[in-house]
């Protein structure tokens, strides 16, 4: 199911017996699985997912994503941007990096993104995401990798905020 926000990741919505009031979001392998109470009307249901849906973008936007949210984007941005070609077994945040924006370790999949981003405009964390996933299926930075790595939105004004905020932050 997809949510009415093009921006959003996939929503799996899960009924449970158990569940009589609470509601409860959370990211799996990319999927926003949102648990309710299985007496839940269909419009207490389409509006427990807007509520939560809401609640994740607020997160994300005032207070930086955590690693769930992190995860989930990059899962979106492989499938949009990159034809799902990126491998990675891991994506988070870390405050060890203070010269890079990210890293990636293609042998283990891993990628790392510097803390410092957390309060950047959305489209500069996906460059630098895009950038990432890039590198584990292209090592280096030749011609072939750019061509990847520039199909993010917006990434040539990334590139001009990151250069800004480098030489000002």
């Amino acid at each position: 199911m997809r949510s009415e926000h093009s921006n959003d990741p996939e929503v799996k919505v899960i009924r449970s017996p158990r569940r009589r009031r609470t509601i409860q979001a959370r990211v799996v392998n990319g999927v926003v699985e949102i648990r309710i109470p299985a007496a839940f009307s269909r419009r207490q249901e389409d509006d427990a997912v807007a509520d939560m849906l809401a609640r994740m973008r607020a997160k994300s936007t005032s207070q930086g994503v955590g690693d769930a949210e992190l995860e989930a984007r990059a899962h979106q941005l492989n499938a949009s941007v990159l034809a799902g070609r990126a491998e990675f077994t891991s994506i988070r945040w870390v405050s060890n990096q203070n010269t890079r924006w990210g890293s990636c370790t293609p042998s283990t999949g891993q990628i790392r993104i510097s803390d410092r981003l957390k309060d950047v405009p959305a489209y500069v964390l996906d460059a630098v995401v895009v950038h990432e996933l890039t590198h584990t299926f292209i090592p280096g930075h030749g011609p072939e990798f750019w061509e990847w790595a520039d199909r993010a939105p917006r990434a040539e004004r990334a590139k001009g905020y990151l250069e800004a905020l480098q030489r000002h932050g």
